[in-house]
């Protein structure tokens, strides 16, 4: 996909040159095939993956000096990239693929610690310095700023490149988070720029359901969740992505059988591990979306204009909630308590499907003017922001 959108580019006369270079999965003992974190199945795989990215280091420096470019433009985990560019007296940006909500609530919590004061891990308490009135609890917090481990040093390495780096480039527009915007550049006095949105029954009827390409649910939280959307009465897409290794023969069988039945009843359909998500979530039928709140499906539903119900599970996704929900207000929380690694999902489930149904309820069956209104307006908005005279058009030019 990505070779055929540089082809596209470069026949189009745009002067593109690419690189390949190899990943070096066994040096670390990684298995043939794992070169992505949605690959994953363990923590211990995740530092393997880090290790391979300062193995790289050597090999992108060499092409670097090769290629002599201008300007170096990198995703926020090659923290290293910015001594590259100091060697070469040349810019480096920091590309940050999640929210400004995000990066400014993360920076106040690590500043604050506001977790480390509460008696219990399910106390709430509100996120200092946001211009929202924004509630978590501890176990919604990361589990790497919970408990030091290798991730949180190689998280603080990338901080320190972002203050040393000439600006970022974020995933996100005016329009959605201006507010937010301002905060990011008064508080860590860094140069930034919006360039996002990076990226077919009745209109408006149908529910589509998706935890991305990462996250894989036990057998027992899927049946819940069948259970849910079958108790809620409003017609659905689901996409399941299989996690290997429960031994939950009973749970597999059914949902083969539940799948037949709902494509037998047309209330229902589900797609077994790939769907094309942003063709669904455009399509007149779509009204709107169950999602884990990753950046990037976040963005996705909102350039469509589909209100979300919330079901974060690890990292950013919880702060990507409470910005949906208590901030644009085109969500509806299912109740997820626990901010937890997708490798440390147990076999229980967190969420009851009276919980699901509920959520799903809310959602679909709110009146005209209230989350599906306002996520049309943002939506509207996101299509403009990328045209000719946008604001992150502009921040392009």
């Amino acid at each position: 996909m990505i070779p055929m959108a540089i082809d596209s580019d470069f026949n189009c006369g745009n002067c593109i040159r690419t690189h390949v270079i190899q990943f070096p999965a066994s040096q670390v003992g990684l298995p043939d095939g794992v070169e992505n974190v949605k690959d994953i199945t363990s923590i211990e795989m995740l530092d393997k993956i880090s290790l391979v990215l300062s193995i790289l280091k050597d090999q992108i420096e060499l092409l670097f000096q090769d290629m002599q470019p201008e300007c170096i433009i990198t995703a926020m985990l090659y923290p290293w990239t910015v001594e590259f560019a100091a060697k070469l007296g040349i810019p480096r940006l920091y590309f940050y693929s999640s929210s400004y909500f995000n990066s400014c609530a993360g920076h106040f919590m690590r500043k604050h610690k506001p977790h480390e004061r509460m008696d219990s891990n399910n106390q709430r308490f509100s996120i200092p310095g946001l211009p929202h009135n924004i509630e978590i609890t501890t176990l919604q917090v990361e589990e790497w700023v919970r408990t030091k481990n290798y991730f949180t040093d190689h998280l603080n390495a990338i901080y320190e490149s972002e203050r040393r780096s000439y600006g970022t480039l974020y995933n996100s527009f005016h329009e959605l988070e201006g507010d937010y915007e301002q905060l990011y550049q008064s508080t860590k006095g860094v140069k930034c720029w919006s360039v996002g949105p990076v990226s077919a029954w009745q209109n408006e009827s149908v529910l589509y359901v998706s935890f991305g390409s990462r996250i894989r649910l036990p057998h027992a939280q899927l049946v819940e969740i069948a259970h849910g959307l079958e108790n809620s009465g409003h017609d659905f897409i689901w996409v399941i992505r299989k996690r290997y290794g429960d031994g939950d023969e009973d749970g597999e069988s059914f949902l083969q059988d539940f799948g037949q039945r709902m494509k037998e009843s047309k209330k229902g359909y589900i797609i077994w591990n790939w769907a094309p998500q942003l063709l669904i979530l455009d399509h007149p039928a779509s009204g709107g979306i169950v999602t884990h709140c990753g950046w990037n499906s976040v963005l996705e539903s909102l350039s469509v204009g589909l209100p979300m119900v919330t079901w974060p599970v690890f990292a950013d996704q919880f702060y990507n909630e409470k910005f949906v929900v208590n901030v644009l207000k085109i969500g509806v929380p299912v109740g997820s308590k626990e901010n937890k690694f997708w490798t440390h999902i147990g076999v229980d489930p967190a969420v009851r499907r009276e919980e699901i149904a509920k959520a799903v309820i809310l959602l679909m069956g709110k009146e005209e003017g209230g989350e599906m209104s306002r996520a049309r307006k943002l939506g509207d908005a996101a299509k403009k922001t990328i045209g000719e005279g946008g604001s992150s058009y502009n921040n392009l030019m």
